[in-house]
């Protein structure tokens, strides 16, 4: 059984969090098998300060629970735990915090049981409660095409950089790219490419998750891009005849995915869209909007490179949230005015 790897979020302790000198602990003696668990996380495993502040406070919790239930901590049963669970969410702890507690027990359950001091974890088998995902965040089809249709003064911006940007802004959206597939395209094919754009026959061929490779079709629109971009490239590229990159910067080098989400943050901002703008946005718009033409699932879900459907299913519901405000605007019985219950009249 794997032990949890250490939490490493940025953001501040939970509250009564312990720090390395045990301020803040709850009173009351800690179990003697706690202190040895935190001794070892702490100096064998060599976690940082504020994993083992997280991983003393859940233990904390479990020793207390325990404690209210009247069993030591090597007596704790599978149902126990679910008991412990079903209480902390209706408390309204959220589904990824329980989740975190858990993960902090079992590590302290797997010990135990290398120690041989349990038989079984009664942690193993026990999930939070699911999470709701949030949609992912995309763009109105309007918002998208004033993005990429985007064009700065020639007095106040760099021609190279404009025409760079614009490309990749086009290859983003009308192809549904992740940034690491658009970080990795090349000139042109060859044995070591990673990807590369077919002119002739108007496709994308890029490597994906997995390392899957995957074809996708490039409109109008983004090879007109491309072909004043590769005017610029050849230009910086002066001099270095075997760099393959598609994307570079002024000195020749491959641009990062970095240096693209800050080139179309500010270029989301000069467009004049409320929302700043990241890569997988342009990739969730590509696929609504997509969805929403042509009804397409499984088109999707090619074009996108999900291995399962499930992952392209998330879209369904932004088109039916696309759908439920065209209704709401354009229908007629969709907001009427509510009735007025009739005014009472005095019996004569």
């Amino acid at each position: 059984m794997a032990q949890p790897g250490p939490r490493t979020s940025a953001g501040p302790l939970r509250e009564g969090a312990p720090g390395a000198s045990g301020e803040g602990l709850p009173a009351g003696p800690q179990d003697p098998l706690v202190g040895r668990y935190l001794e070892h996380v702490r100096v064998e495993k060599r976690l940082a300060q504020r994993t083992v502040a997280l991983y003393t406070l859940d233990l904390v919790k479990l020793q207390a629970n325990a404690q209210a239930a009247g069993v030591v901590l090597t007596a704790v049963h599978n149902t126990h735990i679910r008991r412990w669970v079903v209480q902390m969410h209706g408390a309204g702890r959220s589904g990824r915090g329980i989740a975190l507690i858990l993960s902090g027990w079992r590590g302290f359950y797997t010990w135990l049981g290398r120690e041989g001091l349990v038989a079984s974890n009664p942690v193993q088998d026990v999930r939070a409660p699911k999470a709701a995902k949030p949609l992912p965040k995309a763009l109105s089809v309007d918002e998208a095409v004033q993005l990429a249709s985007y064009e700065a003064a020639p007095a106040d911006s760099d021609p190279a950089l404009e025409a760079r940007d614009h490309c990749i802004t086009e290859l983003l959206y009308g192809c549904g790219l992740r940034i690491a597939e658009l970080v990795g395209l090349d000139v042109r094919e060859s044995l070591r490419a990673r990807g590369w754009v077919d002119v002739p026959s108007a496709e994308a061929h890029v490597l994906g998750k997995g390392e899957k490779r995957r074809s996708v079709p490039v409109g109008t629109k983004a090879l007109l891009a491309l072909d004043a971009w590769l005017q610029w490239r050849g230009r910086w590229a002066a001099g270095q005849p075997d760099n393959p990159a598609l994307f570079i910067n002024a000195r020749g080098g491959r641009l990062t995915p970095q240096h693209i989400r800050v080139r179309l943050r500010q270029r989301s901002f000069k467009a004049g869209l409320a929302t700043p703008v990241h890569p997988h946005m342009l990739r969730h718009s590509f696929a609504s909007h997509v969805l929403q033409s042509s009804g397409d699932l499984r088109a999707v879900q090619e074009l996108l490179g999900h291995a399962n459907i499930t992952t392209t299913q998330v879209y369904t519901r932004l088109d039916f949230q696309h759908l439920a405000r065209v209704y709401d605007a354009a229908h007629p019985r969709a907001n009427l005015p509510a009735k007025k219950p009739p005014t009472p009249t005095k019996a004569t």
